[in-house]
């Protein structure tokens, strides 16, 4: 496990977590709590926007892509409620172009899953010209290319010639993608 971080929580340790894969929500929810937080969770945008809405956190980490919209809707509100909030944007589908997205409408930070609670504490802490230390483990680049590879597909509504024609490769070559593990 990683060393501690060096950023302090402030007085509200209220903390908003929102993702639709409960197994990853209840384990990142129970990590927190270890670290002094207050977790309350939420699997979807209606019930982030309830909480943000009804009881605005001191922190949130919110997933970008949930089963019933998108996750910057929450950190919309969110920002509206409280403004001193601390917002880290989850996602596993990296993007430079909602990367800017979320920080543009008041996200702090945004990391790409799998981030561990030791990332998003440093993130959800980080003040000023600090800037968190790099993930211990960050993802390889064949592992990116292979999540932007799924991302599409599934977008595609897992339509092989479709996926292929916009990722501009050979439908084989893709076919051959898609029929192995994901890389570590």
């Amino acid at each position: 496990m990683a060393e501690a971080t060096q950023f302090e929580i402030g007085e509200d340790r209220s903390l908003l977590l929102v993702d639709d894969d409960e197994p990853f929500l209840r384990r990142l929810a129970k990590a927190m709590e270890k670290r002094g937080f207050v977790v309350e969770t939420g699997s979807s945008v209606a019930a982030g926007r309830a909480i943000a809405i009804a009881r605005p956190p001191a922190y949130a980490v919110i997933d970008l892509r949930l089963g019933d919209g998108n996750g910057l809707d929450i950190v919309e509100v969110l920002r509206d409620k409280r403004p001193d909030a601390r917002i880290v944007v989850l996602t596993g589908y990296g993007a430079i172009a909602t990367a800017v997205a979320a920080v543009k409408i008041g996200a702090t930070d945004y990391l790409s899953k799998p981030a561990d609670a030791t990332d998003i504490m440093n993130a959800l802490l980080a003040t000023g010209d600090d800037l968190p230390p790099p993930p211990e483990n960050p993802m390889s680049a064949d592992r990116v290319r292979w999540e932007h590879i799924q991302r599409v597909y599934e977008l595609c509504d897992r339509n092989v010639s479709e996926t292929a024609r916009r990722l501009n490769m050979h439908r084989r070559t893709l076919q051959r993608i898609l029929a192995k593990r994901s890389p570590k």
